[in-house]
């Protein structure tokens, strides 16, 4: 089901050296109240840590890539799960060799610089519930 929403705000700019990349944004979330929202960003990490949602097991593989690497892409959502603020990003990272390795945005990806976009949306929340089929916290369907 869709639901329609209306743009509210822009926030940009630059994240913090050395910092969590996750924590970064969902405490800049939290910060400015941004409950609904999509978000882009670009720039290179000192290692990444990252996830693989495993079909049968329904359960995320955790990966650690310990070098410096760029940010290709970066993008997600922001939602409700248990009356927070919770990102839900993907990216794709590359290596001096143009090699790239892409999956879920986990805590543990260290910023070595970050330029990003979130715009946040006005009149609606989604939030986020567990869904008995895939067995992840999806946005909920009675919206």
């Amino acid at each position: 089901m869709m639901k329609k929403i209306q743009s509210a705000e822009r926030f940009m700019g630059r994240l913090t050296h050395g910092a969590d990349l996750l924590d970064e944004i969902t405490a800049l979330c939290r910060e400015k109240n941004i409950r609904l929202g999509r978000l882009e960003a670009i720039g290179a990490v000192q290692r990444a840590r990252l996830a693989y949602y495993d079909q049968k097991t329904r359960e995320y593989q955790f990966f650690t890539l310990d070098q410096p690497l760029e940010i290709a892409k970066l993008s997600g959502n922001i939602s409700i799960k248990d009356g927070q603020p919770m990102v839900h990003a993907h990216v794709t990272l590359a290596d001096g060799a143009g090699n790239a390795y892409g999956g879920h945005l986990a805590q543990g990806t260290v910023i070595f610089a970050c330029e990003l976009i979130i715009e946040g949306y006005d009149g609606a929340i989604f939030e986020r519930k567990y869904d008995e089929e895939t067995g992840l916290p999806l946005w909920s369907t009675d919206m």
